[in-house]
């Protein structure tokens, strides 16, 4: 098993944003492997003074003492406004893995599209870079199944600014807008119909 495990985290002009909610992911991915000597992220990242930065941060819970690295790339953000849907019943990601291989192919089968949204036995799960939000005309909705539980996900969870709900295929006719989400983009409404973003 893989166990080379990543943070994305957003910089603008040398601040971090929502390193906590980074932090307690970070935390909770040691837990599952009973790991107890947690770092204080803070003190590794030093992101560029000037600009928008994705920091990438891995730690390889392979060794004892496990390494924690930060790299840091300009953000350019990618540009979504369509989505493909995808079927894979067994597919996983519930941790923020650097093996995306999965995700990779899956997103190859995007055709035209920008992206795929997968379809997890026959639920709404994420994109292959976010996850996901629709408007029922009252409350922002994100499913209760995602692949990944993304900081931003849950950030706005916290804030009750979305809310949780088991998504099947055939709910999404009722939805009026979509969004993604994630550190980078942090809630991007990417079209104001539902039936507009599916192609």
């Amino acid at each position: 098993m893989n166990k080379i495990f990543l943070e994305t985290i957003k910089a603008v002009d040398g601040e971090v944003f929502n390193l906590s909610f980074h932090q307690k992911r970070y935390e909770s991915v040691l837990k599952k492997f009973d790991i107890l000597d947690a770092q204080n992220l803070q003190k590794y990242l030093n992101p560029p003074k000037i600009g928008i930065y994705r920091c990438r941060l891995t730690y390889d819970l392979s060794q004892a003492s496990h390494l924690i690295k930060v790299t840091y790339h300009p953000y350019k953000k990618r540009d979504t406004k369509s989505l493909k849907l995808v079927y894979n019943d067994k597919i996983e990601y519930s941790l923020k893995s650097v093996y995306r291989d999965e995700l990779d192919a899956l997103y190859e089968l995007r055709g035209e599209c920008d992206d795929v949204l997968i379809v997890k036995n026959s639920f709404i799960t994420d994109t292959t870079i976010a996850n996901i939000a629709f408007f029922d005309s009252k409350r922002w909705i994100t499913p209760a199944l995602p692949l990944l539980k993304g900081t931003t996900r849950e950030r706005l969870l916290k804030e009750s600014k979305i809310f949780e709900e088991e998504i099947h295929v055939k709910d999404l006719k009722n939805f009026s807008r979509v969004a993604l989400m994630n550190a980078m983009i942090n809630f991007d409404i990417i079209a104001k119909n539902t039936k507009d973003f599916l192609c």
